[in-house]
């Protein structure tokens, strides 16, 4: 059981994937095509408590670490061209998408950036923003972590909705 948690650990931290590919492989019994890094793997048939919990506690920590990386350690990558490159892109792509929500909302603003579970959403792109909006280390904190328990929900509830309805 150790092994499946650290599996599901490794793929809440996988960017772009985060929570909607850790929820449905903890959940899902049957084979899985197409997993970041695996190509297919079996899903774990674990308890949706356990999922969901290692699930979202890894994702909440993965902002947290990021927003340090982005905030402390990135400006030395930025040093090889062509990181600097792709992380510009990166930051105009994160300002267009969270400055509206974070500049109206502040907060809450940031907590449902976050909650979608949409690619180019999710605690990496929020990490990025908040930091690139000079959000600060608490309020992130605090956003990420409600935006990580309503990701994590929707994806819960979608998930096991559709898993029940064809009968996986």
């Amino acid at each position: 059981m150790l092994e499946k948690i650290l599996v599901l650990v490794f793929l809440s931290w996988v960017p772009l994937f985060e929570l909607r590919w850790s929820i449905p492989i903890g959940l899902f019994s049957g084979v899985i095509e197409g997993v970041p890094f695996f190509g297919s793997m079996q899903g774990f048939a674990l308890p949706l408590e356990i999922v969901f919990l290692v699930c979202v506690g890894a994702n909440a920590l993965l902002g947290f670490l990021a927003y340090f990386f982005f905030d402390k350690i990135i400006f030395v990558f930025l040093k090889v061209p062509f990181l600097k490159k792709f992380y510009n892109k990166l930051i105009i792509k994160s300002q267009k998408k969270a400055y509206p929500l974070v500049e109206k909302y502040g907060l809450i603003g940031m907590s449902l950036f976050i909650a979608i579970p949409l690619p180019g959403s999710g605690s990496w792109t929020g990490a990025l923003a908040g930091n690139l909006l000079n959000f600060g280390y608490k309020r992130f904190f605090v956003a990420n972590l409600i935006g990580v328990i309503i990701s994590g929900l929707i994806v819960s509830i979608v998930f096991t909705s559709a898993f029940s309805f064809f009968g996986v």
